[in-house]
């Protein structure tokens, strides 16, 4: 018996220390990370699997570019901006240390690509860049982006940065990451796939997005990742298994590889106690049965981490993220609820919109009458669906190619997607309908037969869409 406890014993040590996030034996807290926090998510329900030091505050690093981007979509969608729209590059944009697109100052650049640059690249200057944009400066930018985050319920998370470049006054929590990223899937899906481009071509060069999850094909559609010296490696990630969508957020990893095998583990139990669940079995509360699977010893010492002041000279490139701020030790408070309060602006949401489903807004299922979906553009074709039982009478079928909160927009993009594909939508009839606050871009009047086979042609194209049957 005590064999075994032993064998075991060294098997979590191996593990924990070949995935580089300290777990190590007594007398051994040298090799503990302090900069470590995790939480895995269910995207639709917003409980929380797993947590380790989710409220523990940390810097964010690029992960910083999540709120960028989310202000960007934000004034997309109020139509304040245009992702044609061309931005100057400003000279204090183009002093931005790497990694950056490097355009100097003076030069332009679409929004749209800048965007692009923003997500796959993680380009500083880019971040920059947008923030003036929108707001005029980034200061004021970045006080909006604290201030939303104050309206998401992100209570540990104040940003000074639209890149994340080191400020020891911007810090995060693995939590308010999360929130975060479910807050961009609940608010403007039709932008998600951002996050899952996994290459973007600009001026002859390729990029490949620093996310090294999304080629592995395990269901991973995006997010986001974050170096600095302080911060240690960071990953926001999400994927899609069987239907059902889980966030993962990793902060402080030892290297990328470590902090890439860390949430691809965390990932699959995750997945692994819904797939149980939808078997029957009573699994109450999740935390327990990562614990079992050795994702339970305290990676942290008892001291978790606050942060000292910016080292001024430390500034380097480092696996194409920014990087460098000093850190010390001192107390911080840790709470793991199992699920999330609603903060007061999904409250509001709920009450304007009535959010869909977050995995079915993102991937084209059907949703019930009343809920919000906006379709995301596709990096990638959406999975085949499976053929509809008891079809409706022909011509009551509709195609909905997008959803907005602002009817011009929608009916804009309703025109737009009718121009490049007149010859699905013949004999449809383009309607925007009323959903709440939201307006849903349909084409109307056809057979199932035709639907289908319109909504499969877009899908070829990267354009996403969703079948809708009959009442």
């Amino acid at each position: 018996m005590i064999s075994v406890l032993r064998r075991g014993l060294f098997a979590l040590v191996a593990l924990s220390i070949a995935l580089g996030f300290g777990v190590s034996p007594i007398g051994a807290q040298s090799q503990e990370n302090s900069r470590y926090a995790a939480i895995v998510m269910d995207a639709a329900s917003g409980e929380v699997l797993f947590a380790r030091h989710a409220d523990s505050r940390r810097y964010p690093a690029s992960l910083t570019k999540m709120m960028t981007l989310y202000l960007a979509f934000e004034a997309l969608s109020e139509g304040k901006v245009r992702a044609q729209d061309v931005l100057t590059v400003s000279p204090h944009a183009a002093s931005q240390p790497p990694s950056k697109l490097g355009l100097a100052a003076g030069q332009t650049i679409t929004l749209d690509d800048a965007m692009r640059a923003t997500a796959v690249r993680s380009a500083n200057d880019m971040a920059v860049v947008i923030a003036e944009h929108i707001a005029g400066s980034e200061s004021r930018f970045t006080a909006l982006m604290t201030q939303r985050a104050t309206q998401l319920g992100m209570t540990q998370t104040r940003y000074y940065t639209a890149n994340g470049l080191p400020d020891a006054r911007q810090i995060t929590s693995a939590r308010d990451q999360a929130i975060l990223a479910r807050a961009i899937m609940r608010d403007f899906p039709q932008y998600y796939s951002y996050f899952g481009l996994h290459d973007w071509a600009y001026n002859g060069r390729n990029y490949r997005n620093t996310n090294g999850l999304l080629p592995t094909g395990n269901g991973y559609d995006g997010m986001k990742t974050g170096y600095t010296n302080a911060s240690g490696y960071n990953l926001a990630a999400s994927a899609v298994r069987d239907g059902r969508r889980l966030i993962t957020i990793v902060l402080g990893g030892r290297s990328s590889a470590s902090r890439n095998a860390h949430v691809a583990e965390l990932m699959d139990t995750g997945f692994e106690v819904e797939r149980r669940r939808s078997q029957g079995e009573r699994i109450q509360i999740a935390q327990n049965f990562f614990e079992q699977r050795g994702f339970g010893v305290d990676e942290a010492p008892s001291a978790p981490v606050a942060y000292a002041s910016l080292t001024a000279d430390n500034d380097a490139d480092i696996g194409g993220e920014s990087s460098a701020v000093a850190y010390t030790a001192s107390a911080a408070p840790q709470v793991l609820p199992r699920q999330i309060t609603p903060a007061p602006s999904e409250r509001a949401a709920s009450e304007r919109r009535a959010p869909a489903n977050v995995t079915a807004s993102l991937n084209g299922a059907p949703v019930a009458a009343g809920d919000s979906l906006a379709a995301p553009r596709r990096a990638t074709p959406p999975p085949a669906r499976e053929p509809a039982r008891n079809a409706g009478p022909a011509g009551r079928w509709a195609v909905q190619v997008g959803a907005f909160r602002d009817e011009k927009v929608a009916s804009d993009w309703l025109t737009e997607v009718n121009r490049r594909f007149r010859s699905q939508f013949a004999s449809a009839e383009r309607n925007v309908q009323t959903a709440g606050e939201w307006y849903r871009s349909r084409f109307t009047g056809l057979t199932e037969d035709a639907a289908k086979a319109a909504c499969e042609a877009l899908s070829e194209r990267r354009v996403t869409c969703m079948v809708v049957r009959p009442d």
